[in-house]
């Protein structure tokens, strides 16, 4: 009888695992293909994958984009993770009366959609445009500032610095260390797999962040990887075959740093302190 369960077990995790990587191999098999093959559903490999990457990088600005959302991403995670990082350790390690009032205001704020955020986020950023040099609508700053801080990432922070050794913030006190000695020499090494885990969340985040840039950003030079391929999408007669070789090369940072830091991330995700 246990036999039997464990052949149903792996048989259904079998057909899982294929059903979620199956878009995967899709995607793969597609950007070799021409698109009139994509459309009559063809499952085999084909060999146009040299002339859809031609097309792609002679029609369209691929580098730039990336470069965008490579250094949008780049610089949204660390800033992200050192700001939040700091404010859930100072929820945790300092107590005060209203902590646990503010704390739960921060929390109440995760109810709002960031859809409800735009418009008075587009006005402030149309204020700053003419007063504050390189801050304002159509810029880099713009698509950054908003995701540099989350109320899920000072929670999810918080929560990992309760598995935190109180004992080493003594120790570095005793030592001399400052506050701030004691938070990037001792609490942040220790707390590499909660960092990994932020850091994966918040740099795919950024990366496929879509509808923020599509609001902030007018210049084409700064287009998004995400906005290159709707772009390509929305044409008259699409190339099919050019479509799913850029969503592939979208895809592949997000992949590569996943499968990179996945130990971490697990780790990271289930409150260990360090790996």
């Amino acid at each position: 009888m246990t036999k039997v369960k464990n052949i149903f077990i792996y048989v259904f995790l079998s057909v899982a695992a294929f059903i979620s990587v199956f878009p995967f191999i899709w995607m793969i098999i597609s950007m070799t293909n021409k698109s009139v093959d994509i459309t009559k559903g063809t499952l085999l490999p084909g060999t146009n994958l040299i002339a859809n990457l031609k097309n792609l990088f002679s029609t369209y600005d691929v580098g730039s984009a990336l470069w965008n959302s490579f250094l949008i991403a780049v610089v949204t995670t660390v800033l992200a993770l050192v700001i939040s990082s700091a404010a859930g350790y100072g929820f945790e390690m300092y107590k005060n009366r209203s902590r646990e009032t503010v704390f739960n205001i921060l929390l109440l704020s995760m109810m709002i959609p960031f859809a409800a955020l735009m418009v008075p986020l587009y006005r402030m950023f149309g204020k700053w445009t003419n007063v504050v040099p390189g801050i304002g609508i159509d810029t880099i700053v713009a698509v950054i500032l908003p995701g540099i801080t989350t109320a899920f990432l000072i929670f999810f922070f918080r929560q990992n610095t309760k598995m935190f050794p109180r004992d080493l913030v003594e120790a570095g006190r005793i030592d001399g260390l400052s506050e701030l000695g004691i938070f990037f020499r001792v609490y942040m090494p220790t707390m590499k797999n909660s960092y990994a885990a932020a850091a994966i969340i918040t740099f795919m985040n950024s990366w496929n962040n879509y509808m923020w840039p599509l609001v902030i950003l007018q210049s084409p030079e700064k287009k998004t990887i995400p906005l290159l391929v709707s772009n390509l999408g929305a044409a008259y007669a699409p190339d099919y075959g050019v479509i799913y070789t850029a969503i592939v090369i979208a895809t592949l940072p997000t992949a590569i740093i996943f499968f990179l830091m996945q130990k971490h991330f697990v780790a990271g995700m289930m409150g260990s302190v360090k790996g």
